[in-house]
């Protein structure tokens, strides 16, 4: 199953994504609302809703205001070792603020104090249930599905000192989207894996697959619900493998007018193209 938060007539709305059309799921203005429900799953199931065209779908962030946004660094294998650090025996997190989401083809607006922002590929995981303190099967459970992210970073603010969270969360630079995919949809079920690229301007720049993760999604699950409850509707980033631009010889960042392209395998895509911010 596929479920999406769309804007329609100056509102969100949630859908259930089908092959040829999207249902509206009556009562629920966003993903984050119908996640909020224990019974969401059967809800979003038996909607019956009005019928949109899926060309016609102006995507909003998958979670428009999660409770939590945590994101994980150094995760990828490949980027750990371009980046020229070692393995961490922990994950490394960070936070942002649900101002720097965008929908799946929203303009990601580089801010006018930098020009160094980077692209960061990622799988992104949400939760649909309370969690607390679970591994195994029950920190797999907690998992509604997956979607896709781009944890696009300023890398200038982010160095400033030993906390990367201002390079991580300026406003209107995190597609987020276009689908939450859950597990046992046909596309995505019983894979090992996931391979996830990006382009910028038509040229590949990244490629992996998820199975180069040193935390995979229910080991971080298991590992944040021991720090904090997780709730319905809160997204993990879980890290971008090798092949960003700050780490290229000569460095490359993104621009006024780059495409930015992250797609998943069996799970999506969003294409953003960047603008001047003031």
């Amino acid at each position: 199953m596929r479920l999406a938060t769309v804007r329609l007539d100056g509102a969100t709305r949630a859908v259930r994504v089908d092959d040829e059309r999207a249902i509206e799921i009556n009562g629920f203005g966003d993903v984050g609302e119908l996640l909020a429900d224990p019974d969401w799953r059967r809800r979003a199931q038996e909607a019956s809703g009005t019928a949109r065209d899926l060309d016609a779908l102006d995507y909003a962030p998958v979670v428009p205001h999660p409770d939590k946004i945590v994101c994980v660094g150094l995760n990828y294998r490949s980027h750990i070792l371009e980046m020229g650090r070692a393995v961490p025996e922990a994950p490394t997190l960070f936070a942002k603020f649900s101002a720097a989401l965008l929908g799946a083809n929203d303009p990601i607006v580089l801010p006018s104090v930098s020009h160094q922002v980077d692209w960061e590929a990622e799988l992104g995981v949400i939760i649909g249930r309370d969690a607390r303190a679970v591994r195994g099967d029950e920190a797999r459970n907690a998992i509604a599905g997956f979607c896709v992210v781009n944890d696009v970073t300023v890398r200038d603010w982010q160095h400033q000192t030993t906390q990367w969270l201002a390079g991580k969360t300026f406003e209107a630079t995190t597609p987020v989207g276009p689908c939450l995919v859950t597990p046992d949809d046909p596309a995505i079920a019983g894979r090992a894996g996931f391979e996830l690229t990006c382009e910028v301007d038509g040229v590949e720049v990244q490629r992996a697959n998820t199975t180069d993760l040193v935390f995979d999604p229910v080991a971080l699950v298991g590992f944040l619900s021991t720090i904090i409850t997780l709730n319905p509707g809160d997204v993990i980033a879980t890290g971008t493998p090798g092949g960003v631009g700050h780490a290229r010889t000569p460095p490359q960042y993104l621009g006024a007018g780059s495409r930015l392209v992250t797609r998943i395998e069996g799970i999506g895509e969003c294409v953003n193209t960047c603008v001047m911010g003031e």
